[in-house]
Parts: structure tokens; C-alpha cells; sequence
């Protein structure tokens, strides 16, 4: 894609978001629970690093076991972790869980939205139609499929996906991916909690599992508020400390 339709289009996403703009202008409220969603690739311990460190700050923390089958199962996997938090709550996502917090960030719990290296489309917007228009990352060649079930191969995950985690570490994190089902890749959000939720965002600059560009353009449309990390997809587990405070900023703890 040329710099002119790069261009085009975070104006055209800047047009419709000037909600999120005022929401974000205003101080994060001070909130101390958080729930937090994994993506592709993964399952709830991939956020072990984040947890460790935001339970040290006094919050309260909630991992979502996403079952990555359907996208309304995983947004109700998500609203029941919502249903017990006791107040105001920061909804984090990485990767693929971008499409579940658009869609369970509605919540009137939820107070804030983070997205870590993840998906962000709007209501039902095709994300595979916009990420065909950005190059296409190498972690997509390494899928394998059985049956309808996919994960990726040893290689792609420790070069593509967690290229910057230790390879014994990464090694773990490889042996404990849920396979996720292929018609998952075609659900769209009916809503884009993004457009009236404060949102912050979390690029990861060396990603080879989604496009940096494209991570550009979503936080860019949402109007988030915006980190650049020297990372693989995997930066809350590359880099903790970063992600921990930005999700920490989102709760207003800083």
C-alpha cells in the first residue's frame, strides 16, 4: 500500500472519532480492576509477567480462559470475568482479543479499553479485507491445520511470534498455544466500544504476526493513546514493565 492510501485512510478513521477524542482528553478515572484477554497462539498464563506486576500495584486481576472458537464465545467468555469484577474496569487485549474487547467493551463496567499489538476493527468491518491492504506478515505462512483447527508450527512461532523472548521461554509458551478454529477468522464485531471508551494502544514496532502499519492505523482511527515498543508481538512478555504501565496509565495509577 503507497503512502497516499495510508494517508487517505487514517483520515478518513480520524473523521468519526471525535467522541473518543473528548473522552480521552478527560483524566483516567482511578479504577482498580482489570481483565485481561489473550489472542491467537496463546492462552491466559501468556499474560503471567503483566499479572505479577499489576497485582504488586493493589489491583485485582482477572486472565479470561478465551476459547477461541467463535467470536461470541470468547466475548462471553469475557463478559462473565466482567459480571464479577466490583466496579469500574480497564478491558486489555492482545492480538485477536482486539476483536473481543470492540465488541464486550460496551460494558457499562468497563472503563477504559487496551489494546496490546491487537486488532481493532470497527463494527462489521471486515479485518481481513483491511489487513490485505498492508503487506502481509511471515507469521501467517507458519500456520498448520488439522481439520478445522490451526496453530503455528515451532519455527514460526519462536522466529515470527516471539522472536525477542528467550527460546527456552518461548519454547513454553509454543507447547501451551490453543488451537483456534478457522471459521473464528471470518466473525465480525457488531460494535467498536473504541468509539466512546477511553482507549490506549500498544504498537509493537518488529511484529511479523500483524503489520506494525496496520497496528499504526488502528490506534491512529481510534484516536488512542499511542506507545511505539521495540518488540516482537509478544511484548507483554518481552517487555512487562511497559505494557504493565500503560495498562497501569489506563487505570489511572500513574
Amino acid at each position: 500500500m503507497d503512502r497516499r492510501t495510508f494517508v487517505s485512510m487514517v483520515a478518513a478513521g480520524s473523521a468519526g472519532s471525535l467522541l473518543q477524542r473528548a473522552a480521552y482528553a478527560q483524566p483516567a478515572p482511578k479504577v482498580r480492576n482489570v481483565v485481561l484477554v489473550h489472542g491467537l497462539f496463546a492462552d491466559g498464563s501468556c499474560w503471567s509477567e503483566v499479572i505479577a506486576r499489576l497485582q504488586s500495584k493493589g489491583m485485582q486481576v482477572t486472565s479470561v480462559q478465551n476459547p477461541l472458537t467463535t467470536l461470541k464465545a470468547g466475548v462471553e467468555a469475557t463478559q462473565r470475568a466482567l459480571a464479577l469484577q466490583d466496579g469500574p474496569t480497564v478491558l486489555v487485549a492482545h492480538s485477536f482479543a482486539g476483536m473481543i474487547v470492540t465488541e464486550a467493551g460496551i460494558d457499562p463496567k468497563v472503563s477504559a479499553l487496551v489494546y496490546v499489538a491487537a486488532r481493532a476493527p470497527d463494527a462489521g468491518e471486515d479485518y481481513t479485507a483491511l489487513a490485505k491492504r498492508f503487506p502481509t506478515p511471515p507469521a501467517s505462512a507458519g500456520i498448520v491445520w488439522s481439520g478445522d483447527y490451526g496453530r503455528l508450527n515451532e519455527e514460526a512461532f519462536l522466529r515470527d511470534f516471539a522472536g525477542d523472548v528467550p527460546v527456552d521461554k518461548a519454547r513454553v509458551l509454543y507447547a501451551v498455544q490453543v488451537p483456534f478454529k478457522r471459521t473464528l477468522l471470518a466473525d465480525m464485531t457488531t460494535h467498536a466500544a473504541w468509539r466512546s471508551k477511553p482507549s490506549w494502544y500498544a504498537v509493537s514496532a518488529e511484529d511479523r504476526t500483524i503489520n506494525p502499519d496496520l497496528e499504526r492505523f488502528m490506534a491512529k482511527r481510534m484516536s488512542a493513546k499511542t506507545i511505539e515498543v521495540k518488540a516482537s508481538h509478544v511484548s507483554l512478555i518481552s517487555q512487562p514493565d511497559t505494557i504493565t504501565n500503560l495498562i497501569a496509565e489506563a487505570a489511572g495509577q500513574t
